[in-house]
């Protein structure tokens, strides 16, 4: 297992028994948010992405050592096992140089070499390979002759097919070339002879070439796409004259031959037809594969950043689901979520009943105490943002409005969830709520819908589905479980995510609540059907009771932790929660001699001293809250210079769109986004930021807008 586990801690630069700890404690069941958050003692901090690397790279390191053991076994087989060859396998550390050593061993299809070892050939080939320096390779080749082979050009092609395939398994070829590929290669995209680009999507690969070593995950994607469309040709470019020799003087041993132009034709054709090809669709799967995981993690950590924006507490909402024909539907929410009013308006073309709207607005805004509208940010959205903003000033409201991503919304208005939330509503009238929720609370409505519907990835449907989903699930349960579950409000969707928890044991726990009244305690929790000692070890600091009696059990200490935090309690001399001296006596503990006071280790001691400081604190608080407004903005206001405020919608390789109150986001290329050189634009901002922005271009003909951050 040592062997293993070294590769792994190189790679995260961690020690050797961090990494060996982690995989013991997920041998013995526990999740990784229980790992990350109460077992930081044993990992040295290491964080939830971190464990995730290690599981994962841990099972490809135990594939790879299957895949030794299948490759050295085979071969064996035939008898073919050296010691030498033994020790090549062993030092392999990928699986494509475990086939490549495999690769002269492995049964073939039938291929142009196989035949003619069929029709016995080989020995023509090793008389060809022993480079002999007299004779006639004709006259050799005639003593082939037979009913299967009935000429001197047939034979000797034969042979030769026979030595191209011989080049094509050679590991250390193909490894040298693989790596040069990888390292110094550049890639070449063109325009295909009459292909259609109507949209002229691709422009920019019309004619493009860049190294292998510094495309982006982006450009991958969009190439793969245009060759896929059929609109773009891909190539490599590199030196493929220098191989040919180098084999030469392999195979040749640098002397002289009889043979030489038969061998050099040999080698070209191995390299031209089998090498190159093989190993250049090799490259280009594994530049695929890097760009998916790399797409992958924009579109996690921007799911992760969007589920985390902070929570608009203690507000009425007004949810506003744009549209024309069919009017804005309302929905008015109250603290809590629940629904208070629903109603629909008409203020644009076609109806244009703009007063009447006005005025349904306005009365539901007085009756309710309406604070905040939440507008949808689709069709008519901009449309509507100029009519509440109207009505704001007409009526005088003490209300201001945020515009709210709507994506993914009628994805939930139309789903089971939403069906069972609200059975008698119509799908845009479920949609109104679902907005309005998505500002009051974003985790808890967000949750609801399949992440894949939420819109702020790249080239989404280009990816491997069902690990995307596995990535978008982790990102969903990370983000749940450092945050925390109300207990008696969290939904079946929501509590799922819980550490330890999957479908069946949230139903069952709803049910529990639902059959018994509101949790009193976290022991409580224990009595819910399937919720046995070790599922409850791992969720029980996830699952907060608000109204709790037993304070800790409000809080994110865990309760095997209950006794050492009174024990500091009482040490620091702390008896009230609230009181503002907490933080000093806290912020002044020496926690190293604590830990070694109460036997205990300082990630513990430090979390229940972070807890003690801010025993109620939502972990979301620490991020941007939504970009309140109360008036409008068009393009004709903009202008180059302009300073403005924006929310970010979506992060790219490429850079950032902001949302500055226009009917489309500008966009902030990376290039503008800061003075040093940074790789990927999530260095910089995540989704929900808000930033501070200045207008550099306007294109007035197709609405757009760059924005730049310097």
């Amino acid at each position: 297992m040592e062997h293993l586990i070294q590769p792994i801690a190189k790679e995260l630069k961690i020690s050797f028994q961090q990494v060996k700890n982690t995989l013991q404690m997920l041998e013995e069941g526990n999740t990784i948010p229980f790992i990350a958050r109460y077992r930081k003692e044993m990992t040295q901090g290491l964080d939830e992405e971190q464990i995730r690397y290690i599981e994962e790279q841990f099972q490809y390191q135990k594939n790879l050592l299957k895949r030794k053991e299948d490759v050295k076994r085979l071969i064996e087989t035939q008898g073919k096992l050296t010691e030498e060859l033994k020790n090549e396998v062993d030092k392999c550390i990928t699986l494509s140089q475990v086939d490549d050593i495999y690769r002269p061993y492995q049964q073939k299809r039938k291929t142009r070499a196989t035949d003619a070892l069929a029709k016995g050939l080989q020995p023509l080939a090793d008389w060809l390979l022993a480079c002999p320096t007299s004779g006639d390779a004709r006259k050799e080749a005639d003593k082939y002759l037979n009913e299967q082979v009935t000429g001197i050009e047939e034979a000797l092609q034969g042979a030769l097919d026979i030595i191209a395939e011989k080049v094509s398994d050679d590991a250390k070829l193909r490894q040298k070339i693989r790596e040069f590929i990888t390292t110094e290669a550049k890639i070449t995209v063109k325009i295909k002879k009459n292909a259609v680009d109507e949209d002229k999507v691709y422009k920019v690969y019309y004619d493009y070439n860049e190294k292998v070593t510094t495309l982006q995950a982006h450009r991958i994607m969009a190439i793969d796409r245009g060759e896929r469309e059929k609109i773009l040709n891909v190539s490599f470019e590199y030196n493929q004259e220098w191989y040919l020799n180098y084999q030469m003087k392999i195979i040749t041993k640098g002397k002289e031959t009889i043979v030489y132009d038969l061998l050099f034709s040999a080698v070209k054709d191995g390299l031209k037809r089998l090498v190159y090809p093989s190993i250049e669709r090799e490259i280009r799967s594994e530049l695929t594969d890097q760009a998916h995981e790399k797409s992958i993690d924009v579109f996690s950590n921007n799911l992760e950043r969007l589920l985390m924006q902070p929570p608009l507490k203690y507000t009425v909402i007004l949810g506003v689901d744009p549209a024309f024909r069919t009017g804005c539907k309302l929905a008015v929410i109250d603290e809590t979520g629940k629904l208070l009013a629903i109603d629909v308006i008409y203020p644009h073309a076609p109806v244009n009943k703009k007063e009447e709207a006005a005025k349904k607005v306005a009365g539901l805004v007085k009756k309710y105490n309406v604070s905040i509208a939440a507008i949808g940010n689709g069709t008519a959205s901009r449309e509507s943002e100029a009519f509440i903003a109207e009505c704001i000033l007409t009526y005088n409201l003490p209300m201001q409005y945020a515009i709210v991503s709507e994506a993914g919304a009628s994805v939930y208005s139309a789903g089971d969830v939403a069906r069972a939330e609200f059975p008698d509503l119509h799908v845009e009238q479920r949609s109104a709520v679902s907005i309005a929720r998505r500002l009051l609370d974003p985790l808890s409505e967000l949750i609801k819908i399949d992440p894949k519907s939420i819109g702020v990835g790249q080239y989404q449907h280009d990816l491997p589905p069902a690990r995307l989903q596995e990535r978008l699930d982790f990102a969903v349960t990370k983000t749940v479980n450092r945050v925390g579950a109300d207990v008696n409000t969290a939904s079946e969707d929501l509590l799922r995510h819980v550490a330890g928890f999957n479908r069946s044991v949230a139903k069952s726990l709803v049910d529990y609540r639902n059959t018994n009244g509101a949790f009193k305690s976290r022991k409580e929790i224990l009595k819910v059907n399937k919720l046995g000692a070790k599922l409850f070890e791992q969720a029980a600091g996830f699952l907060r009771i608000p109204d709790a009696n037993e304070i800790l059990d409000r809080t994110a200490i865990h309760p095997e932790s209950y006794g050492l935090t009174k024990k500091v309690m009482n040490k620091l001399g702390i008896s009230d929660w609230t009181s503002e001296s907490n933080i000093e006596k806290c912020a002044n503990v020496n926690i190293e001699s604590l830990a070694k006071e109460l036997d205990s280790d300082v990630f513990t001691i430090g979390d229940i001293l972070s807890v003690i400081m801010q025993p109620l604190r939502d972990y979301r608080d620490s991020f941007d809250g939504p970009l309140l407004h109360s008036d409008i903005l068009s393009l004709e206001d903009l202008k180059e210079g302009l300073q403005l405020e924006g929310v970010v919608r979506n992060v790219t390789d490429f850079g950032a769109f902001v949302d500055i109150g226009l009917k489309n986001d500008g966009l902030v290329h990376i290039s503008k986004m800061s003075k040093s050189k940074i790789s990927s634009a999530s260095d910089l901002v995540s989704v929900g930021d808000i930033v501070q922005v200045t207008v550099i271009g306007i294109d007035h003909e197709r609405h757009k807008v760059s924005l730049s951050m310097i």
